[in-house]
């Protein structure tokens, strides 16, 4: 029993889907909260979306999928952030326009150009059979680049989190905040996507914190449940994926619903409260 589990870890492209896969759930799982205390999970479908089009751009161009995808999820996050502060445009009308134009333009270029197949799937459910040492060193970095940036901004993104006019007011410069953590939210979704694919990655970034936040009212105690169910739930899906030989990121997804539903059924919830600590 222990050797048939054991088994997969002697193939280096399992190790490596491992490694990101759990520091994938874990960063998801961090950057969620901002996410769901804000009430805004869509964006988390709408980033994934947009970023899907960066993906079919590099395909075609032949350059590096974190660069081209890269390049256009900053911009698509950027461009949602301009927008959304208009005054006659909300930020739902904001995701609906930019992130559905580029979801909509990556499945033009790829159905003109014939790009389909393992490709075309893992960027859509996620894959482990392309994830490489150079995958899990840039989900390495941008881990620890994210982790620098809650810890250090800390209080300023709480603030902004929970009430973006009143630390406006206190002299804040919100506008740079919520460039910031929508620039942290394109890239933590660009390095995830790899094993999480686009269709599944919004419940990696919703199901963590939406789990935590059933176990704590607390701000900070959110951050730190919420990055441990995601990791918990990377490192459990990647490994029942392989055994029951499904793409990694329904598996990964079906192990933090389930934690959910455990979670629930168990707290009950009549009603959940903000708080800051």
């Amino acid at each position: 029993m222990i050797d048939e589990l054991l088994q997969p870890f002697a193939y280096e492209f399992f190790r490596n889907g491992v490694i990101v896969a759990t520091l994938a759930g874990a960063l998801c799982g961090g950057v969620g909260v901002y996410i769901v205390v804000r009430g805004m999970s869509y964006l988390t479908h709408g980033l994934s979306h947009a970023i899907f089009g960066g993906f079919a751009a590099s395909a075609l161009l032949g350059v590096s999928f974190l660069l081209g995808a890269g390049v256009w999820g900053i911009a698509s996050a950027l461009a949602i952030n301009s927008v959304s502060r208009r005054r006659p445009i909300g930020a739902d009308a904001a995701i609906g326009v930019v992130t559905t134009a580029s979801f909509a333009l990556g499945l033009i270029l790829f159905a003109l150009f014939g790009r389909s197949g393992r490709s075309f799937d893992a960027a859509l459910f996620g894959s482990v059979l392309g994830v490489s040492t150079g995958s899990v060193i840039a989900i390495l970095v941008v881990s620890v680049l994210v982790l620098g940036v809650v810890i250090f901004g800390y209080r300023p993104l709480l603030f902004t989190t929970f009430d973006p006019e009143v630390a406006a007011a206190s002299g804040l410069r919100t506008s740079h905040i919520e460039a910031l953590l929508m620039v942290v939210f394109a890239v933590s979704i660009l390095v995830s996507m790899q094993v999480l694919g686009v269709t599944l990655i919004a419940a990696a970034l919703v199901i963590p914190p939406t789990t935590a936040r059933l176990l704590t009212h607390s701000f900070s105690k959110m951050l730190i449940i919420s990055t441990a169910i995601g990791a918990a739930c990377g490192f459990i899906g990647m490994n029942l994926s392989y055994h029951l030989d499904v793409q990694s990121g329904p598996g990964i997804v079906i192990v933090a619903a389930l934690a959910f539903l455990i979670v629930y059924a168990v707290k009950r919830p009549s009603g959940m409260q903000r708080a800051i600590a």
